[in-house]
């Protein structure tokens, strides 16, 4: 299995990925969240590249996609999303499943939204698209989004903070030693870049939107019925059990699985999702 990093031309901006597997099989693209990058995909890709292809880009303002600045580039989902579909047609998926983590979600949803037709999967990992899944951690933010005043935003200066990226990484992990310090010393590199913190606090103002949508991907959820598979890190403090137990609700045959883990499921449990991955797939896509 070999992984290859590339750029590509998406509209003028550079947008990096991972690829894996061979192109002519069924493609998974894997869409990460904050603060992470397409590097949260390390051990998952060998788990799923033998069979198939398989690709993972870096959103704009994260990894190793280009950061343009705010005055050139509106930091919102909405955004995200265009270019992440765009990216796709520029490499030339037709139809894909989509993994979506974290804020890989809305980018994912909103590609599913607007093309339901180029989606043959869905395999969401603590990928929230119901109010029932937002934890009280949001509380902070919320209060951003219903007054964003200087003061409420540099309250959420924290979130931007090693030691909120450590927590994200360990809470809820039965044993923080499985947890390698890499993933996360990379994410507190990509954010301590000049410019990345107001980058990352208009997101966090504009996630509002991302629950505003919650309604338009439920409906699309019930009218289109996608296979579903929601496997879930059951101890995550942003992302609660109930968001996954919900998709059962829109898609009745959504298969429903939780590991011992917290947000980033991943760092531990990269086999047993990678597992749970293929014997979904093999069903629904080949």
């Amino acid at each position: 299995m070999t992984v290859q990093f590339k750029t590509t031309d998406v509209d003028g901006l550079k947008v990096f990925y991972r690829e894996a597997g061979d192109a002519t099989r069924p493609t998974v693209l894997l869409l990460h969240g904050f603060p992470s990058a397409s590097h949260m995909f390390r051990d998952l890709i060998p788990e799923l590249a033998g069979q198939y292809h398989v690709v993972a880009p870096d959103l704009p303002g994260f990894g190793q996609t280009e950061q343009p600045s705010r005055d050139k580039f509106d930091y919102t989902f909405q955004n995200l999303a265009k270019v992440i579909g765009r990216f796709t047609e520029v490499i030339g998926l037709a139809k894909f499943a989509i993994y979506v983590f974290d804020y890989g979600a809305p980018v994912g949803f909103r590609l599913a939204v607007k093309h339901p037709e180029r989606i043959t999967a869905i395999i969401t990992q603590n990928g929230n698209t119901y109010l029932e899944g937002v934890s009280e951690a949001f509380a902070p933010i919320q209060a951003y989004w219903k007054d964003p005043t200087p003061a409420n935003r540099d309250a959420l200066r924290g979130f931007l903070a090693p030691q909120t990226t450590l927590f994200q990484y360990t809470h809820g992990v039965a044993d923080p030693s499985l947890v390698s310090p890499d993933g996360r010393t990379l994410d507190d590199f990509y954010l301590a870049r000049p410019g990345n913190d107001e980058i990352q606090l208009d997101l966090l103002l504009d996630y509002q939107g991302n629950v505003a949508l919650y309604d338009t991907i439920q409906a699309y959820l019930r009218t289109h019925q996608p296979p579903v598979l929601a496997v879930w890190g059951k101890n995550d403090p942003f992302f609660i059990p109930p968001g996954a137990e919900a998709f059962k609700r829109d898609v009745p045959s959504a298969d429903v699985r939780f590991v011992d883990s917290g947000h980033f499921a991943l760092e531990t449990h990269a086999a047993e999702i990678g597992a749970a991955m293929r014997e979904f797939l093999v069903k629904h896509v080949g």
